[in-house]
Formats: C-alpha cells, structure tokens, sequence
C-alpha cells in the first residue's frame, strides 16, 4: 500500500502550497476566508508530509500496473483536497457540487457548478486558478521531477497518464531534463503573458488569474461573463496565450533554444494544428459576419477568440454561442474533440491522433486501388509503426463509446437531449462549456446530484485519455502475477 500512497506525497504538498498563496487574497479583499484557507492548506500539507515520511526499501518499486492505478487515484486524491476550501468557506452547496469544481479545475475542464462566479471570495477565485494552471501542465510531471528517489519507475507514471501518440520521434532527453526544461517554458509563458496583460491595461488580479486559466487552456474566470468583459487587445493577448498553450512544449522549448534539428519531429502535428486553426477561425468569421450579421471587426475578433478556445479546449466565452449559427455551434463541438498538440496543455483527442487516422484512411483507400502496393502512414516522412496506428483506432473507439454511454446516461438522469449532448463533448474533450443551459455564459448548476458525477467521472476519463482509467476494469488488472 505505501508503494501507491507514498507518490501521493509530493503533489499533495504541492497542492498545499498552492492553497497557502490563496491567503494573500484573502488578506488583502478582506474576504473573510483566511482562516479557512489556511486551515485547508495546513492539512493538505501535513496530510502529504505524512504519506512523504511512510517506510520505503530500495527494493521497492512500483510496476506499469500500479503505475496506472496510482496516476487514477492521485487525481482523486487531488480533487478530494481541492474541495476544502470551498467546503470550509460554503461557498458551494454541497460536497458533490464542491468535488465537481475541484476535479474541473485539476483537469483544466473549465465546467463550473457556480452560476454567479463573481460572487465568489477572492481567495477562492484565485484557487480556482490555481488549480487549473497545475493541473494543464499536469501534477503528476511535478512527480516525475522527484520520484528517481522514491524508488518509483518514472516512465510508468509517464504513459500512464499520457497515451503518448507523439513517440514517433526517439529522444535521448532523461526525463528529469524534460521535467525541467517542460515547467521552465511554461514557467517563462506565465510571466510572460502576465506582463502583456499588464501592460494592456488589466490589473495584477486579473492578469494573474487570466493567465493561469488560459496558459493552461483551462477557461476558468474571475467574472461571470468569463472573458467578455475585456478590451479587444485584452482578449486577443488571451487567445494567443491559448494558442501556445496547445503547442508542444517540447517543440516551443527547442524553438526558443533555437534547436532546429529537433523541431523537424513535430512539423506535421504542427502543420496541421496551424491549418484547423486557420481554416476554422475563416469559416467563424465569415459565418457571423455573412450569417450573424456582425460587423467586421466584431466578427473578426469574436470568431478568432472563440475559435481559439474551442480548438485548444479552453473555455473562455467571448459571447453567448447558444445564439450562434448552429452550424458553427456544431463544428465547434467537433474542434473540441480534436484538441491541440500531443505534449500540450489542451484535452481533446489531440491532433496527432487526427492525423495519423485521417492519413491511415487515405492510405486504406490507395490500397483499394493499389491492392499490392505498400503505403504505410508516415510523419514526417517516417513510417508511422502499426501498433501506434492500432492504438490510435482502439483510442477513437473508446472516446466514442465513452461518449455514448455518457449521454445515455445523462439523459436517464432527466437532462434535455441538448444539454447532454453539450455536457458530454465539454466533459470529455475538456473544453468545459455545453450548449444549452451549460453552455456560453451558463453552469452546470441545474444538473440533477447524480449527472454531476457522470460530469465529473467524464471529465476524469477526458483527462487520462480513457484507458489509464478504464484499464482498472478489467478483470485481469486485480488478479496475483
């Protein structure tokens, strides 16, 4: 038991520190929380001190089984911390409501049980940023940076939370230095991007809070109109952050260190995420300039913000697009199940999985006509290995599945076809906003008890990528080697 629980550690501590900096908020807004913030942090810190000091032997390891059960249960375990804050404070209604918000923020979903946002204390608005800007990047990497001496097979942990369809390309980097070089890019991107936002005219508050909801492609806000409420500049700094952040780290960290040779492995998922991005962002401004009947710079910079929080599962809203053109409501549903680069922040399939399905379907369709000729699919001009285009049909499948069996479901607990369909999409992709009641300015507030804990289990699955989870059921998985 200490080889599951010991892991759990760090990220707790992690976790603690982050809800400590939450008391500066509430010093400085005088919003009455402190002592309840504090107390949350004190426990959490202590909590994961003690599973730190639990016995070890060198001799101990975790296996690739563990490892996926371990990764499953240290967002669990996240998430459950993450609600006392706003158990302490009652600034939710209830602990399903509570773990809902925890779990969506840890999982930069962005979906949100509070209808009114602004009503919320400051230290509790700036936890729920907290929490996204660690979970996008993902806590389990803090992990990885410490675990060599836990004993703790690190590239278990890895591809067990991420079903890494981005492999094609061999690295010698260790992957403590990948640790490292990974949070310094999205350490620098922070800053950065705070600095834009502050010379734009925000102030501190807003500009730290924006940028760890969007860095991360979370969506969360500190208003209840998300992002709507900014200057054009404002929010056109924002989408840019969102579109880095469905970037490759590893590729912005070889551009930015000018290491062009490596950049050449990631030129196709690239590619292709610069071309959706492009060619949807035109449709959405055509659309709501020729269909919507916005003027120009209007339709221009609604449809490059929103597009951009779509593509890239974000979630923050421009305007309400329950009101949009139906077709653009739908395509966006579309562009959220396809996600941004593999090795990025943003939920979704991710764009490397599109790519190599879009090109292993042409290829099928030359063998038609070519029946004896060979035509493997290739990245980057490399063969791409079967067993990764297999595991990327299996992936498909299971999203598919996933998501039927969410919307039945969902509708079994009485919700309307429409927010379902809304809810299931935002959940599992990640992006956060539905449609109907649940989407643009909405909230999942009026969903019954039991369908925000399909929401949730949903966002969970959306986040492991699925089969670190489901891998759990089988019946194999708990039987004695």
């Amino acid at each position: 038991m200490r080889l599951i629980l010991r892991p759990l550690g760090v990220p707790l501590v992690g976790e603690g520190v982050a809800m400590a900096l939450c008391v500066v908020p509430a010093i400085f807004f005088g919003d009455g929380t402190l002592l309840w913030v504090a107390l949350s942090a004190a426990i959490t810190i202590v909590t994961g001190v003690l599973l730190l000091l639990l016995p070890s032997k060198e001799s101990d390891g975790i296996d690739k089984r563990r490892s996926y059960f371990t990764v499953t249960l240290m967002w669990v375990v996240l998430a459950l911390f993450g609600t006392l804050p706003f158990l302490f404070t009652r600034s939710v209604g209830s602990f399903t409501d509570a773990f809902f918000e925890s779990l969506s923020g840890l999982t930069s979903t962005g979906a949100t049980i509070v209808p009114d946002v602004g009503s919320l204390p400051a230290s509790l608005l700036l936890w729920r940023s907290m929490t996204q800007w660690l979970g996008g990047f993902g806590i389990i990497m803090l992990v990885l940076a410490v675990v060599p001496s836990m004993g703790i097979n690190k590239y278990s942990l890895y591809t067990a939370e991420v079903s890494s369809a981005d492999n094609t390309g061999k690295t010698t980097t260790s992957m403590r230095a990948m640790v490292q070089q990974t949070l310094g890019i999205y350490l620098v991107l922070t800053v950065l991007f705070i600095v834009l936002l502050l010379l734009s005219g925000m102030t501190l508050w807003e500009a730290v809070n924006l940028t760890f909801t969007n860095i991360s492609t979370g969506g969360f806000s500190i208003y209840s109109d998300s992002i709507a409420s900014f200057t054009p500049q404002q929010q056109y700094i924002l989408a840019t952050s969102m579109f880095v952040g469905g970037i490759n780290f590893a590729l912005l960290y070889n551009f930015f260190t000018l290491k062009w040779s490596r950049i050449r492995h990631k030129l196709d998922q690239f590619g292709f995420y610069l071309a959706m991005v492009v060619s949807a962002t035109a449709f959405v401004v055509l659309a709501l300039h020729f269909n919507g009947r916005l003027e120009w710079q209007l339709a221009l910079r609604d449809g490059i913000v929103q597009t951009m929080s779509v593509v890239t599962t974000t979630g923050s809203v421009v305007a309400d697009t329950n009101l949009w053109w139906t077709p653009i409501v739908y395509l966006f549903l579309v562009l959220s199940l396809c996600g941004g680069m593999a090795g990025s922040t943003t939920g979704g399939i991710k764009v490397m999985r599109v790519l190599i399905l879009f090109r292993n379907v042409r290829n099928t369709l030359r063998n038609r006509l070519h029946p004896h000729s060979y035509n493997p699919v290739r990245l980057n001009g490399k063969p791409v290995p079967d067993e990764i285009v297999t595991n990327v049909m299996v992936i498909f499948m299971v999203y598919a599945v996933t998501m039927l069996l969410g919307v039945l479901l969902l509708m079994l607990c009485g919700v309307g076809a429409t927010e379902t369909l809304g809810a299931v999409f935002g959940c599992v992709t990640s992006y956060g906003p539905g449609l109907g009641a649940c989407g643009g300015f909405g909230s999942y507030a009026a969903f019954p008890l039991a369908a925000k804990w399909i929401c949730s289990v949903l966002m969970l699955l959306g986040r492991l990528e699925c089969l670190t989870v489901l891998i759990l059921f089988l019946p194999g998985f708990w039987k004695n080697r």
